[in-house]
């Protein structure tokens, strides 16, 4: 049986989330020792890794809950998981869109001139408070 200091260190995920994850019902709640400490065992090891993977590919906490429930039925087929699997992949997706229109336009204001001029004339600052000086909606 872990800690929940040990789980921590194991796992990777900080002892406040842990405590998060078992209120959000991510987790089961921990048993206790005689002196209240809470003991984890294996299965929690496994799950807290299994939501820290999620977590880290950028699944909300309602998917991960939906994955979890997923996994309690071994027999049922997968097409749920897939989904959430592609939903997410799709963000993903339209997230790295979006970053991509950022890092033009911020090369873009960030070259656009040699550094020599007075901040009142910076294109930066400029750019930065007119919206209209953008090239493109990001």
């Amino acid at each position: 049986m872990l800690t929940i200091g040990d789980l921590s260190r194991r796992t990777g995920v900080k002892v406040p989330t842990i405590r998060y994850y078992e209120q959000m019902g991510l987790l089961d709640a921990a048993e206790r020792s005689e002196g209240n400490q809470r003991r984890y065992g294996k299965e929690e090891r496994e799950r807290l890794s299994f939501i820290k993977h999620a977590r880290d590919l950028g699944l909300a906490i309602g998917s991960i809950r939906e994955l979890i429930e997923l996994s309690n039925h071994p027999d049922q087929p997968c097409a749920q998981a897939d989904r959430i699997a592609t939903e997410q992949l799709a963000a993903v997706r339209e997230k790295i869109t979006k970053l991509r229109r950022l890092e033009q336009e911020l090369e873009r204001i960030s070259t656009h001139c040699d550094g020599e001029h007075r901040v009142k004339d910076c294109y930066v600052i400029q750019s930065l408070a007119n919206h209209d000086l953008c090239d493109s909606d990001h």
